[in-house]
């Protein structure tokens, strides 16, 4: 599956950002697809993903109750809704997507084979 990822940009803190991540290709309902973001020197770091199926959701402790991940399976596009930004959510954020995600690996980026570009999110304070 190929994946393209748009959205990103500058906002104060406290503002708001929609990502999007537009899927092609031989995709499938038993798709995990979700985000992570990396900043310079660090690991790819697990934000939010979806099951395609179910459209149960899973999010990293820090972005709880300010980001939204959701799926749009007539478009196969992915979302996130990111409120209440913090500069600590600066980074360039990925799109991801893998076939079989088990719930023990759901948060690993090495788990996922598929990815988008990356679109840059900076949050200015």
């Amino acid at each position: 599956v190929q994946l393209q990822a748009s959205g990103g940009g500058l906002v104060q803190a406290g503002g708001s950002l929609r990502l999007s991540c537009a899927a092609s290709g031989r995709t499938s309902t038993s798709y995990t697809m979700g985000w992570f973001r990396q900043t310079p020197g660090k690991e790819r770091e697990f934000v939010a993903v979806i099951r395609w199926s179910s459209g149960y959701s899973y999010y990293a402790d820090s972005v709880k109750g300010r980001f939204t991940v959701s799926r749009d399976n007539a478009k196969n596009t992915l979302s996130l809704q990111m409120n209440n930004l913090k500069p600590e959510d600066t980074a360039v954020y990925y799109c991801a997507a893998a076939n079989g995600v088990i719930l023990s690996q759901i948060r690993i980026a090495q788990a996922y084979n598929s990815w988008g570009q990356g679109t840059l999110v900076t949050v200015s304070s």
